[in-house]
């Protein structure tokens, strides 16, 4: 497995970097939100370790940018611990959020999660509701023979309400799943992940997929218009 780690505070890079190479992962690093996303880009990474304050470009730019074309799993780590710097990373599409000073043993837990949870889906597998079609194995997703183009966390969102298809799903389970966090009810991370999720995949379309359970969360069934 190899990880990038983009990082400006050196001793924390090498206390990273350190850790995760005595745990058998092969580890690059960039200093700065440019080089970052450079190799980010053009690298072949598992996953990318991203701060969220860099110079040059700070980690929720590179995190944007990289989300428009490549769907890497990332994990934020920033000093920044409100909750609305929290939803904004994830609400950019980032896996995880770790607040610092951390224990690496946390970190290496939830980089190890992450790492299960993308090698986890099965290779030929192909899910099919309605129209709407996601092969897992080569990660697309088509509705009507029409190509949609996903996010990392859409995709995951999506393969997750398919393989529980008719069944009503909690908010908080939701989170627990796709974020691998603990639901504050306060934010609206999973609201705003659906609603997006639902203008490529519903929008558009006379029969729509996901629907909204009042006070509980969401549903994904076909259901005549």
């Amino acid at each position: 497995m190899r990880i990038l780690i983009v990082e400006d505070e050196a001793k924390t890079a090498a206390y990273i970097r350190k850790g995760l190479t005595e745990h058998g992962y092969v580890v690059d690093e960039a200093h700065n939100g440019t080089d970052g996303l450079h190799l980010a880009l053009h690298g072949s990474y598992d996953l990318v370790l991203l701060d969220v304050m860099l110079p040059g470009t700070d980690g929720l730019a590179v995190l944007q940018q990289l989300r428009r074309t490549r769907d890497v799993p990332v994990f934020m780590i920033s000093a920044k611990d409100t909750v609305a710097d929290r939803v904004r990373g994830l609400q950019l599409g980032a896996d995880d959020y770790l607040i610092k000073p951390f224990a690496f043993s946390e970190l290496l837990a939830r980089v190890q999660t992450l790492l299960r949870r993308g090698a986890a889906t099965p290779a030929s597998t192909l899910l099919r509701v309605a129209d709407l079609e996601l092969d897992a194995a080569r990660r697309r997703v088509a509705r009507g023979g029409q190509r949609i183009e996903l996010t990392a966390k859409e995709y995951t969102l999506l393969d997750h309400f398919m393989r529980h298809e008719g069944q009503v799903l909690s908010r908080t389970l939701i989170a627990e799943y796709v974020w691998d966090m603990n639901f504050d009810s306060d934010t609206n991370v999973v609201d705003v992940a659906v609603r997006r999720l639902r203008a490529k995949i519903d929008d558009g379309f006379d029969t729509k997929l996901i629907h909204t359970i009042r006070g509980v969360g969401y549903v994904f069934e076909s259901r005549a218009p």
